[in-house]
């Protein structure tokens, strides 16, 4: 494994972040979905994203599929992996945020030590959206089919039937979408960042 280096210093911005603010018109932050596979935080982040668009907020979804495709292309789904991941990703969302974008994350995110950690990067404009849908609501949507698979056991490590999720403890958005629909879900969320972000 390569050395940190020591030799790095942070560089400050000449643009202030109250300016970026004030050019968009909302402040940067982050909204962070977690819940378990299939809960709907894909289909809830690009449908807060589109709403946010069309009302001249500058948003940005960054979704856990397809950032395995990239930036994780190379971490599994062991334990220390998925640490990592959201590691990576808060990062990346504390940047958007930093630069006055609302980044909105959609990740099963399944260890409250690793959402406290995207909690810390993202600021005090980081909102935790919890999809609280149980596991046998999830599992019979299953888009991908992956439930099926954990159960055959042709997928290890699992979050939801054979590795754990720690259930968030301060989410400032609890959401029962095994319950509430979509619109409904939307409508909830567009209130909260009206309340949070818009100047």
């Amino acid at each position: 494994m390569s050395q940190k280096s020591q030799n790095i210093t942070r560089v400050d911005h000449r643009i202030k972040a109250t300016e970026r603010h004030s050019k968009n018109g909302h402040r940067g932050g982050v909204v962070w979905f977690t819940g378990l596979s299939g809960s709907g935080k894909s289909t809830l982040a690009f449908t807060l994203e589109k709403h946010l668009f069309d009302k001249g907020f500058q948003a940005y979804v960054l979704d856990g599929d397809n950032i395995r495709h990239g930036l994780s292309g190379n971490l599994g789904f062991s334990e220390s992996d998925r640490r990592e991941n959201i590691r990576r990703v808060s990062e990346v969302a504390g940047l958007f945020a930093e630069a006055g974008i609302i980044a909105i994350a959609a990740f099963i995110s399944p260890y409250h030590e690793e959402r406290q950690l995207a909690r810390k990067i993202g600021g005090k404009n980081f909102v935790e959206v919890f999809l609280s849908a149980d596991v046998e609501v999830c599992e019979t949507r299953d888009p991908k089919g992956l439930y099926k698979k954990a159960r055959a056991g042709e997928i290890k490590d699992f979050t939801g039937i054979d590795a754990p999720y720690e259930r968030p403890e301060q989410a400032e958005l609890v959401l029962d979408t095994g319950r509430l629909s979509v619109e409904a879900c939307t409508e909830q969320l567009v209130q909260l960042i009206d309340s949070r972000f818009r100047l």
